[in-house]
């Protein structure tokens, strides 16, 4: 939208209303207010000389300066080292009774000289202030050192931290808090020592805000070491244990400070972020030895199926590496278009046996005693029906399909369901390789 002529005229003439307002503020400021006495008095401006002469004589920057009072209108000349200097001789004088006007016509002091003066006796005051200062600034570095040499013993005592802690990763934050709260009591005490505790506010200020800023950039690694905290505590699986955490399945190495790493059935290392390993749902097969595998079988849509799943059920009853208790069972899960899918279950332990290669057994145990029964286990089967319009000669009847015999019961070989050990050692491998394992190989599960 661009602007109308009349906007920017309302302006102007608002600017130069307000011009000799700005003005006559600029030549008040400074200038003494009250009445002016009608008689002149020789002695009283004698009186007011004397007196801004006293002031300025007991302030420094201020001896150059020449006073001059005529009824009651005081000005001043020579020379100031800065504007701020000038700026304040008029507060200074405007405060004196009697005044009536300020001349001011003093000037800024040029003089290289004269200008570095008073930086040399100001860095002179504030060295000898300092070595004035060094004793008691040495108090106070014995007295910080002493409690934060206190602080380190106390640390590293073992009892009792140890004691106290659920683990040494618990127990080392305990200690890194203790030497942390000494060293915080250790400042205080030397600024209070040293009369500067006003300071102490500064630095906790300028730490917190620190911290939060560095708070907000390292957030995910903040995130990955509280639940490494947590997950140290709750120490929900231990070393080895087959676990499931967000869809990666495998053996548990290590968990450290940032991640947990998995050691996968294939044999590779799968790092997960323990912010994640926290929130996610884990599925620990390892903390109860008992699994129970489950797998389907199809059979003849016409096949008894009583006898079947009576078979079935004897079949894995009769395995040494299935379960009394829980028992197995065996039932009808669905009908199909060509068969019947028949469920089969057991309980296998998995202390001694490989769980996937139990169930492999299983599978193959119970296919071969079915179809050695002369129970089929077809394939897909697709009817087609075909209408013939002209009359044909009848086709002979078909000849007679002879039944399949049943096979005789398979001589079974004994199962290999051992677990295999190479992932254990490769496990047991990487249990010590990188930063310190946080869980313990005794700790309560949680």
């Amino acid at each position: 939208m661009k602007p109308s002529p009349g906007l920017f005229a309302v302006l102007l003439a608002a600017l130069l209303c307000l011009q000799p307002l700005v003005l006559a503020a600029q030549d008040t400021a400074g200038q003494p207010e009250g009445t002016i006495a009608v008689t002149p008095d020789a002695r009283t401006d004698q009186a007011i000389r004397e007196r801004i002469e006293d002031i300025l004589s007991g302030l420094d920057g201020y001896s150059d300066v020449t006073v001059s009072v005529d009824a009651g209108i005081v000005t001043l000349g020579g020379t100031v080292l800065d504007g701020a200097a000038q700026e304040r001789l008029d507060r200074l004088v405007s405060r004196v009774d009697g005044v009536v006007e300020i001349q001011n016509d003093v000037r800024e002091n040029t003089d290289l000289g004269a200008r570095l003066a008073p930086v040399a006796q100001r860095f002179r005051d504030r060295l000898f202030q300092l070595v004035a200062f060094l004793p008691l600034l040495a108090v106070a570095l014995v007295v910080a050192a002493l409690i934060g040499w206190l602080g380190n013993v106390i640390a590293r005592m073992r009892q009792p931290w140890d004691r106290i802690a659920a683990n040494p990763f618990i127990a080392e934050i305990l200690r890194t808090a203790i030497r942390l709260g000494f060293w915080v009591a250790a400042i205080v005490v030397a600024l209070d020592i040293l009369g500067a505790t006003a300071l102490l506010g500064t630095f906790l200020g300028a730490a917190g805000i620190i911290g939060i800023a560095l708070g907000f950039a390292v957030r995910d690694t903040v995130e990955n070491f509280i639940a490494s905290v947590m997950l140290s505590l709750r120490q929900p699986f231990r070393p080895n244990d087959l676990v499931e955490i967000e869809g990666s399945t495998g053996r548990v190495i290590s968990l450290t400070s940032r991640a947990t790493t998995l050691l996968s059935l294939d044999g590779n290392h799968i790092r997960i972020p323990n912010a994640t390993v926290f929130k996610a749902v884990i599925t620990n097969y390892t903390r109860n030895p008992e699994r129970r595998f489950i797998f389907d079988l199809g059979v003849d849509a016409g096949s008894d199926l009583n006898a079947v799943r009576e078979l079935g059920l004897k079949t894995l009853q009769s395995l040494d590496f299935v379960l009394t208790s829980p028992a197995p069972a065996v039932w009808v899960d669905n009908v199909g278009d060509s068969n019947v899918v028949m469920r089969f279950s057991g309980w296998v332990t998995q202390v001694g046996a490989e769980f996937n290669k139990a169930r492999g057994e299983a599978i193959r145990i119970v296919k071969e005693m079915l179809e050695s029964e002369g129970y089929g286990l077809p394939e897909p089967i697709y009817r087609v029906r075909m209408e013939q319009i002209d009359e044909a000669p009848p086709h002979p009847a078909p000849e007679p399909v002879e039944e399949p015999k049943p096979k005789p019961a398979p001589e079974l070989p004994p199962s290999e369901i051992k677990p295999d050990k190479a992932l254990d050692k490769m496990v047991e491998a990487g249990k010590h390789e990188g930063e310190r394992n946080l869980l313990s190989e005794s700790a309560p599960r949680e």
